[in-house]
């Protein structure tokens, strides 16, 4: 499975972007999808996850309310809308592919996109 992520960008506080996530490849697991994110100097830390049919999503405290995860099995894509974005949303975000949705480390995740960089200035 390749995953190619897009999207992110530069935005003001309180501002708007969403991030697109597009599957290659084996793309009929019945896989859940995730968004990390590592900002400098930090670890990589769990954003969201979806379940292949959407009815199970999990957000991390930090962007519960504000950041939403869906998906279009057809398109073969997942989407992180992120809203309200504060600086310390500043990362660069990956989205990850089969692995277990409740895993919020990402050692399950074997299939990593490259990383789009999001920039929230203050």
């Amino acid at each position: 499975v390749q995953l190619q992520a897009s999207g992110g960008g530069l935005v003001q506080a309180g501002g708007s972007l969403r991030l697109s996530c597009a599957a290659s490849g084996r793309t009929d697991s019945r896989n859940a999808m995730s968004w990390f994110r590592q900002a400098p100097g930090k670890e990589r830390e769990f954003v969201s996850a979806i379940s292949w049919y959407g009815t199970i999503r999990y957000y991390a405290d930090s962007v519960k309310g504000r950041f939403t995860i869906s998906r279009d099995n057809a398109k073969n894509m997942v989407t992180l809308q992120m809203n309200s974005l504060k600086p310390e949303d500043t990362a660069v975000y990956y989205c990850a592919s089969d692995g277990s949705i409740s895993d919020r480390y990402g050692s399950t995740w074997p299939f990593w996109g490259q990383g789009t960089l999001v920039t929230v200035s203050s």
